[in-house]
């Protein structure tokens, strides 16, 4: 359902409307614009005012930053996803002349308006239909969203070879690897290989895991980052997932692509050539750097980040992954070479364990066993279509939230 409200009478002469954007200037839509990368992606833009007009702006339901956000931004329209924050959002909005809408739908109807560059941050499957929706106008679409190409990597990649559409990776680890891949000679590259911190839990031994609590899990050592991607830096499933990312919009096979754990964060992914030369790309570890770089690609532009020193950081330092302490490597591994839906499943499985986690329902260990029991529940169709997908998904959080119980 879509709730909106705007008319000529809102207007106020402080607050132009935004939709008279100056030629030159770069329109963009920010969905999801109240989390960590949709935040940081408004700092960007907001640095850089003179670069970029603002098209649309969407938050699930955090009418306050968002409303802070469209005022100091002023987009053409400013929509919430829950439809129960229409009220809030529209009084604090009242006489700036913005068009607010609410719901699902107008989240998707706020990705197809006319925007040269999305920024698709929203967590989780939720993200899958805008993000979609950009693609299929043929947009430039950076996406901070796995799930997109975990849950329709296939759907996803056809749809933005017949749209024309441009995919430009947010995930520090994709998008180094995005910088130093030779798309014009796939056949030249061995093997791409990601780099993973290791995340809070690295060094302890699984009795130590099994009683850690929420704050501990969130606490990433390296990285600043939302409660749910820090529970899948912690379980190291957000490795699993960039794998499935990594294999769909690289073309690589799931054998050639390899983790290393590198605590330092530095080296943030690297590509190997068949001539032996590893190509990298290094960085502090600050997302505003891979935002910045899709937001001017193709060019580029200043970041307020730490620069680098190399002398300061002393050393770098890289170990293997542990599969015996942290199974979600292979769970997603396995989706992967199952094919099918089964990389739809292990999202939504996991994405139903991180939330019961997170409210205390289970325990830290018991992630990977509600993923792992719902892999082998759920038969792993294959989605022909959005709907299919979709579709599945729901199958996948009803039979996890059982296993949950």
């Amino acid at each position: 359902m879509t709730v909106s409200a705007a008319t000529k009478s809102d207007q106020a002469e402080d607050f132009p409307s935004s939709t008279a954007a100056t030629p030159a200037r770069r329109r963009v839509t920010i969905l999801g614009s109240t989390g960590s990368v949709g935040r940081s992606t408004v700092e960007l833009v907001q640095a850089h005012a003179d670069a970029y007009s603002v098209e649309a702006l969407t938050a699930h339901r955090n009418v306050d930053v968002l409303a802070e956000q469209a005022l100091a931004l002023r987009p053409a329209i400013v929509v919430v996803a829950d439809e129960s924050c229409y009220g809030a959002l529209k009084a604090a909005l009242s006489g700036t002349g913005m068009e607010i809408a609410a719901g699902a739908r107008a989240v998707v109807e706020a990705a197809e308006r006319p925007a040269d560059w999305v920024m698709a941050a929203i967590v989780g499957a939720a993200g899958l239909p805008p993000t979609l929706a950009a693609a299929r106008r043929g947009a430039t679409v950076a996406f901070a969203n796995k799930e997109c190409l975990v849950c329709a990597g296939p759907l996803m990649m056809d749809l933005v070879a017949r749209s024309g559409a441009t995919l430009l990776p947010v995930d520090s680890e994709h998008n180094a690897i995005y910088q130093v891949f030779d798309f014009s000679r796939r056949s030249m590259v061995e093997r791409l290989v990601l780099t993973a911190s290791g995340g809070p839990f690295w060094s302890l031994d699984r009795a130590a895991m099994a009683n850690v609590g929420p704050e501990q899990a969130v606490a990433h050592p390296v990285w600043a980052m939302g409660a749910k991607i820090s529970v899948d830096s912690a379980t190291m499933m957000n490795k699993g997932l960039e794998i499935i990312e990594a294999h769909f919009l690289f073309g690589m096979p799931e054998e050639r692509i390899d983790v290393v754990v590198h605590p330092q964060s530095v080296i943030h992914s690297m590509v190997e050539y068949i001539d032996g030369s590893v190509l990298a790309q290094l960085g502090t570890p600050d997302m505003r750097t891979p935002i910045a770089y899709t937001l001017a690609w193709p060019d580029r532009q200043r970041a307020p980040a730490r620069r680098l020193s190399l002398v300061e950081v002393g050393q770098l330092t890289f170990e293997p992954p542990r599969p015996d302490r942290f199974p979600a490597l292979r769970l997603a591994r396995d989706a992967l070479q199952s094919g099918g839906g089964a990389p739809t499943i292990l999202n939504a499985a996991n994405e139903v364990a991180v939330a019961a986690f997170l409210n205390r329902s289970i325990g830290f260990l018991d992630i990977e066993r509600v993923v792992e029991a719902t892999l082998s529940f759920v038969p792993p169709a294959t989605p022909k279509s959005l709907d299919d997908v979709m579709a599945l998904d729901q199958s996948a959080r009803r039979a996890a939230r059982r296993f949950v119980g």
